[in-house]
Parts: structure tokens; sequence; C-alpha cells
């Protein structure tokens, strides 16, 4: 009887509840209806989905004040407040959400490469596998357009730009030395072996307004995030040794590699187009630590390489070549962190310093210089919500630089005297990412620095919009003011000089579909307050002012296909460029000696399966580069022969973790000149005597053997190739 009473009661009870109708609509931006979104009552299980027509209807027991939930895939999830009896026919609109892949992505004066890359237009891989980059950051980097080859230099040269407007860093912290210690006409090469890093950001102009210091370009190379095998890479080369170890353990791992590089018992064997009293050797070695926080990862990453030569340098003005005998030791250090905290925060903070040190005899000649280089960062990032992000923080440089020279031994110059400065640039920077929706976003940035030793301060704006036409297919548009403190060869001299500024101009075109990808760039860059000097090169007696100017405005395009042919892949560069510069010594505004007006770049890599081989093929051609020839009447109006070099390399499995590499530049022994070398004097019939700039050898041969030692026995140094 009691039981009966019981679900009497409860069935009354039931009964008497009434039951709210909750209808409406839901559109997109566009007014048109999505067909199957979520609505309910936040804490209940009541709702319904949205029909053809967009329409949703329910009934709920909920009373007053609730919170109605609206969500569909690839949109923003809505919770909407509202009173259940009074919602009725209401019409809701959501908004794409900006985390989708096929959402706008800028690209105005940027190249990525690396696994998170949503358009890669290079891979990790393709930093070592390109024949004639020998495993260089920076010869792969030059099949890009946009870049010079400037084989006498071997460092990075963009769009009219000198290399030292270019500025590396590595996760974020500034490497103030990223390249080798070298000389006159003879090239160097990236510090850094590609072995440890994962992706990278190389950027051709209008870089974001976290960095700062240079007026035309932004390598970032990021170190791997984690690593999840244990593994042994030997290397056994011509030219030396290589070793390198990961160990894995917990949330740590640490990745070390060292290699030993001898050009003496090669360099006998390969005839050279100059005279070593002893060839380039070097002792170099990378670490990465690395320890995974809850929130967050800390990377502590330390390279060294200690490096000597001794050569005769040739020379078209008598009576004797010049003997330069090169000692550089070289350290640099970088810890950073970036990780979460709080509701949608992100910390990004590191410290570096840099060491290097050159001890050169020049002749009777000596000359002592140490640089010491750090740099603090600390950054914060907001995503307020999909469509705002905000990026704000500061950083601090610091440069110390002593030179001495040391010429009493040496009756032609008989001086002595010690030069050097000291410089902090501190810096701030606030950056917004503003998705106005899938297809539209703009970046809008402003940096502000000051420099102590110049007792200087610069504001720059940086702007940057990218739409999209296509679902392949977008436009970017880029604006940014940058400065440049003037080098070192110019500061340790003169401490009254101004920063080089530069505004850069950009449109960009990118269409990425299938493994394939095209993209065209027109530029426009206007240089003011260069260095001149007035003396034939930098001494310590010049008078340096910032009354240079110049421009450099071009085209760029690039290609690269995956997907016509299987296992072959290529990309094709190719850049025209127009600028002139009235800088250093020169008489007029011209285009300068390492510039080329035209560069195209033809790569292919093709997998061949019957042979597991991996072949592939580089060809870098440009026209003439201007040169100087005082027997003339305009300066600067001689031009060298059109380059061109031919580059092959093959990588054979001899087992899945065995590999003989074999690796030819300029396999048709083409003989390039970079430019001409004139006598300072006449000879008795008044003409200027010269001599031409050639590479040190007319081909580079490379074999070498490489074996993985793993746990899975499937791992090879491939990639490293």
């Amino acid at each position: 009887m009691k039981t009966t009473i019981t679900f009497l009661l409860l069935l009354m009870a039931t009964i008497g509840v009434s039951q709210t109708k909750v209808s409406g609509k839901v559109v997109d931006e566009k007014n048109h209806p999505i067909v199957g979104a979520n609505v309910y009552i936040e804490g209940t299980y009541d709702g319904a989905s949205t029909d053809e027509k967009g329409v949703f209807i329910f009934e709920t027991s909920e009373k007053g004040s609730k919170i109605l939930v609206v969500s569909f895939l690839s949109y923003e999830t809505i919770k909407l407040p509202f009173t259940v009896e009074n919602f009725d026919g209401r019409t809701i609109k959501l908004k794409e959400s900006m985390n989708t892949l096929d959402t706008v992505v800028i690209t105005a004066g940027t190249f990525d490469a690396g696994e998170k890359a949503r358009v890669s237009v290079l891979k990790p891989l393709d930093i070592v596998t390109t024949a004639g980059s020998n495993a260089n950051i920076v010869a792969a980097l030059q099949t890009l357009p946009g870049t010079q080859t400037v084989g006498e230099d071997g460092r990075l040269f963009v769009r009219g730009g000198e290399a030292d407007e270019t500025q590396t860093y590595i996760d974020g912290i500034r490497v103030a030395q990223p390249y080798g210690a070298s000389t006159q006409n003879l090239p160097t090469r990236g510090r850094f072996s590609p072995f440890l890093f994962s992706g990278m950001s190389f950027s051709t102009g209008g870089y974001s307004a976290e960095y700062g210091e240079a007026l035309s370009s932004v390598l970032l190379l990021n170190t791997k995030e984690e690593e999840t095998k244990e593994k042994t890479d030997i290397s056994l080369m011509t030219v030396g040794l290589g070793l390198a170890h990961t160990q894995v353990w917990g949330k740590n791992s640490l990745s070390v590699n060292t290699a030993y590089v001898n050009l003496e018992p090669y360099q006998k064997l390969v005839p050279h187009n100059v005279v070593w009293n002893k060839p380039y050797q070097s002792l170099s070695g990378e670490a990465v630590f690395r320890h995974q926080f809850t929130n967050g990862m800390f990377k502590l990453y330390a390279a060294f390489d200690a490096s000597q030569f001794d050569i005769n340098q040739e020379s078209i003005n008598p009576p004797y070549t010049t003997r330069v005998d090169l000692n550089n030791n070289n350290f640099y250090l970088n810890s950073s962190y970036k990780g979460t905290f709080g509701e949608g925060w992100q910390l990004t903070t590191g410290l570096s310093y840099g060491y290097s040190q050159n001890n050169i005899g020049l002749n009777l000649d000596q000359v002592l210089n140490a640089e010491h280089s750090s740099h603090l960062k600390l950054k914060f990032r907001k995503s307020f919500t999909d469509r705002i992000k905000l990026s704000f923080g500061g950083d601090y440089f610091i440069t110390k630089f002593n030179e001495s020279f040391d010429g009493t031994a040496d009756v032609l110059s008989g001086i002595y005297f010690k030069s050097g400065y000291t410089s902090g640039i501190a810096a701030v920077y606030s950056e917004a990412d503003i998705f106005f929706s899938k297809k539209f976003a703009a970046k809008i940035g402003v940096r502000a620095s000051h420099n102590d030793f110049l007792k200087e301060t610069a504001v720059a704006p940086r702007l940057s919009l990218a739409y999209k036409v296509s679902k392949n297919g977008q436009f970017s548009l880029a604006y940014g003011k940058f400065t440049e403190a003037p080098k070192q060869d110019y500061l340790k001299y003169a401490d009254y000089l101004s920063s080089e500024k530069a505004n850069h101009y950009i449109l960009n075109y990118q269409f990425s579909k299938d493994k394939q990808t095209f993209r065209t760039e027109v530029y426009f860059k206007d240089y003011s307050s260069l260095v001149k000097y007035d003396t034939p090169t930098p001494i310590y007696n010049s008078i340096y002012t910032n009354s240079g100017k110049g421009y450099a405005k071009g085209v760029d395009v690039f290609w690269r296909d995956g997907n016509s042919v299987k296992n072959f892949e290529y990309w094709i560069s190719y850049s025209y460029i127009d600028t002139k510069r009235d800088y250093k010594n020169y008489m007029a505004e011209v285009t300068p000696s390492f510039v080329a007006d035209n560069s195209l770049s033809i790569v292919g890599k093709y997998w061949v399966e019957s042979w597991k081989s991996q072949i592939s093929l580089t060809n870098s051609f440009t026209t003439g580069r201007p040169y100087n020839n005082p027997n003339a009447t305009t300066f600067m109006n001689g031009k060298t022969k059109n380059y061109n070099s031919l580059s092959m390399s093959w990588a054979y499995l001899l087992t899945s973790q065995k590999i003989l590499y074999f690796s030819i530049s300029n396999l048709l022994g083409t003989q390039n000149i970079y430019g001409y070398e004139y006598a300072t004097a006449p000879d008795v019939t008044g003409y200027y005597n010269r001599r031409a700039i050639t590479p040190t050898a007319d081909r580079f041969f490379f074999v070498g053997f490489f074996w993985t030692i793993s746990a899975d026995k499937k791992d090879n140094q491939l990639k490293n190739l």
C-alpha cells in the first residue's frame, strides 16, 4: 500500500511540472543556416540539433536564468545567458573558429620549415640533403629566392643587404657570432650543425616586432622539442670524423655531437687555387639538454668551436703576398624556457652568452680581438579569444668588443693601437594578432629600443595583413621600419655614428596544395643613414658619417612540387633585383659588388628504390656581378661573367643503418669568377693591372660513411646528409 501511494505522488508531481519550449535558428556570419549544430542548456540533458534550415526546438523543465551552449565543428562555441521563459524564435550567429588548418596565415617575407609549420616551403631534411649544401644551413637557404650567392664570402646576403644585416636566433635568443672564422675571399659557413634542429623560419623582410637590430633578415632556428629514442651516430669522412649520441631518461634528454675537421689530407689529393701553410682544422661540439615540466619545456644549448689555418694570400700589389695565420675560439651558451600559466598565458624567457676570440697574424703584424655578447629576453603571450592574441615583452643586448693591433715588428707599419667599445641596447615591444575572419588577419606591432653607446632611441612600427582568396591561395602585405647599429668595423673607431635604417614594403601571393607550393613576392626597401668613410678601407683615422642611402626592389618566385612524380621532389627559385647604394667609400649610388641582377636555383631529389639510393642535383645560376675598373671613367661599371655551378650528391643505404655518401660541388668544373682585385697604382703605361678572384678549388669532393646504432635498428643519418 505504501509503495502504491509513493508511486501515485511521484506521478502527480511529474504531471504537475510544466514544460517550456525553447526554439531558435543557428546561422553563420553570412546568415546561411548551419545544419547539425548542437544546442543545449548547460548542466542539463535538455537540447537538440539544428535541422536543414538551421532551426532547433526542444522542451525543458528548467526555469529562470540559464546558459545556452551552441557548438559546431570549425566554429566558435557560444555560451549565451538567457531566460528560459522569454526565449523563443531567436537567431544565433556563429563565428568561424580561427584554430582550423584552413585559417589564413601571414606569409609576407617569411619562409617556414619544420613539422609544425602550417605551410612549409622547406623541410628540415632539405637543409642537409640538398646537393652542394654539405650540411651547411646557410648554403641550403641560398637556394631560396631573395638570397645572393656570394661564393667568396659564404654568409647570407638578402635582398640587396650585406651579411651583417641578417641576425640569427636559436630558440628565440640571438647568436652574435653565427659564422666560422675566415679571411678575405675565403668562404665561411654557419657554425651550427642541422643535427639538433627541428625547424626554422627565414625572414627575407618585414619580420615581427619581437626581433630587432637587423636591416634585412632574421633567421630563427628551433632546437628539437624532445627526443624519445636513444642512439649513437658515427661519421667517417674525407675531411674528418664525427660522433653524436642521444640519451633519454624520464622527462630529460641530452643530445651531444662533436666533430673534428682537418682539410690537410684532402688538399694533398685535390689541387687548390691558394697556397696553404697549414690547411683549415677545427674541433667543434654541440649539446642540448631538455627537461619537460608539467606546463613547459626548459632547454640548455651549448656549442664550442676551435679552428685555425695559415694561408698565403696572393695580391696584385707587389712586393709580397699576405700571410694570414688565424686562430679562433668560439663559445655559445643558450638557456630558454617556454611554458604556460594562468588562464591562456604563455611565457618565453631566455639568456645567451657568446664569446669569440681571434688571434690573427698578418705577415709580421699581429691582431688580437675578442667579443663578449649577451642577450636577455622576456616575452608574454595571451590568447584572449581565438581571434585576438597579444604578445609583449622586452630584451636587452650587451656587446663588449676589444681589439689591439701590434705592428711594431713590421718596418712598413710600425704602429700599435687599441680600439673597442661596450654597447647596451634595451628594447620593448608589443604585437597583436587579429583574425577578423578565417580569410582576413592582421599582425600589428611596434618596437622601441634605446642604444646607450650611440645615445639614441628608435621606434619601429610593423604591420602585416593577409587575405585568403581561395581554399589554397592567399595574399599577404607587410610594412616595417627597421634599425641596426653600424657594424663592428665602424663602431670600434667611431662612437658618434647613429643607427642605419630601412623601410620594407612587401606584397606576397602564396598557393599551397597537395605537396605543391607556389609563391611570388614583390618588395621595395628604402635605406637611409648608411655609413660612409673617406679611405680605401675603414681604419682608425677615417672620417665616418651617416650620409649614405640606397634602395632595393625586385620580385621573387618559388615553386615546389613533391606530388607530380613518385619519389621525386624539386623546387625552382628565381629572383630579380634592382638595387643601388651610396655607402662605404663609394663615389656614387651604384649596385654593390655582391649583387647579381638575376638568380636561378633548381633543386631535385629522387629516391631510387631498386638502388636504395637518394640522388640529388642542384644547379645555381646568377648573372654577372658589378666591379669597379679604375681604367674606366665610370665608377663600378664592370661586370663579371655569369656564374653557374652544378652539384650532385648520392646517398646509398648499405643497410638500414649504414650509409655511404658521395657528393661533388661544381660537377662540370665551371671557371667561375667572383670579381677582380686591381692594383693600387698603374704600371709604366698608366694601366691598372688586375687579378681574378676565383673559388679556392674548382670542385669539392666529399665521401663519407655514416653508421647509426639504435635499439630499433631502423634510424639512420640520411636526414643529416
